[in-house]
């Protein structure tokens, strides 16, 4: 059973880091591609940034010099380092692998 846990989540002001992590258990985590998404209230589900099994990434232009995604294979985790936080960046954030998610972990960005 493929399990995803995200961490990293909280209330910072604008301007202001996070780094979110997501560790992977019950998959062969090196093979597979990973991903981001976020969810803000009233919206849709978007696609914030992935990282393939190689380490190639690419990011949603809305996150894209503020965003950063990485994977430590030998600890089975991604991250998503975000800096130059926004208020409209305010969302739960998931983590996916294949078809599994995260619970998400939820981000809040003060004006």
């Amino acid at each position: 059973q493929v399990q995803l846990v995200e961490s990293g989540g909280g209330l910072v002001q604008a301007g202001g880091s996070l780094r979110l992590s997501c560790a992977a258990s019950g998959t062969l985590f090196s093979d597979n591609d990973m991903g981001w998404y976020r969810q803000a209230p009233g919206k849709q589900r978007e696609l914030i940034a992935t990282i393939t099994s190689f380490g190639r990434t690419n990011y949603l232009d809305s996150v894209k010099g503020r965003f950063t995604i990485s994977r430590d294979n030998a600890k089975n985790t991604v991250h998503l380092q975000m800096n130059s936080l926004k208020p409209e960046d305010t969302a739960t954030y998931y983590c996916t692998l294949s078809k599994y998610w995260g619970q998400g972990t939820q981000v809040t960005v003060s004006s």
